[in-house]
């Protein structure tokens, strides 16, 4: 499995091709949430004021997604932003904060992260969440936010995303814990992802 990392985390991230040149920063991941996918990043100029770019970076275009860097093979493979978010869930503006409930109607709490996964995979793994009191319960109690998995099924309806019973079953307090979690839980969530 590749690295995992927060969707937060990317934001600022230089955007570098394959020859070593620097063509941007990641403003926002870009996902579709449902299907579990990143696709893409919208984009800031390099500068220190500069802006937001007209042109967005779509996955297809991402040749790996690392822990210093997004690497892409040329500026080709940019698009425009607003063509690429048109149909599309900014996790900064739609996802954090967005509820997060089970099938069954129980509240989990709120999403304060995406988990996703680097390298070529690109896959939407789990969210950080600040979990309700009574959703929290053993070791972790204390701590009120936990990772927990997508599962197999995810549902997006407005600012609610609602997850199968069986992923807000394991949780993890951290990301290290999330990562043996869904590599460790066998075929459940490793195999059954998208």
């Amino acid at each position: 499995m590749n690295e995992l990392m927060a969707a937060r985390s990317l934001t600022t991230r230089p955007v570098v091709t394959l020859g070593g040149d620097a063509v941007a920063h990641v403003k926002d991941t870009v996902c579709d949430a449902a299907a579990g996918r990143i696709t893409g990043f919208t984009l800031t100029g390099r500068g220190l004021l500069s802006g937001p770019l007209r042109e967005g970076l779509p996955w297809s275009a991402v040749y790996a997604l690392g822990h210093d860097a997004v690497m892409i093979r040329d500026r080709r493979g940019l698009v425009n932003a607003a063509v690429m978010t048109a149909d599309q869930q900014n996790v900064r503006a739609r996802l954090l904060g967005a509820k997060v409930l089970t099938e069954a109607g129980a509240e989990v709490g709120t999403v304060l992260d995406v988990v996703v996964e680097g390298g070529t995979g690109g896959r939407v793994l789990g969210f950080r969440v600040a979990a309700n009191r009574r959703f929290v319960s053993g070791p972790s109690r204390h701590r009120r936010r936990v990772y927990v998995p997508r599962g197999q099924t995810l549902t997006v309806s407005g600012r609610a995303l609602v997850l199968p019973e069986d992923s807000v079953r394991h949780v993890a307090d951290d990301l290290n814990g999330f990562t043996a979690l869904v590599g460790g839980v066998p075929g459940h969530w490793r195999g059954s992802l998208p």
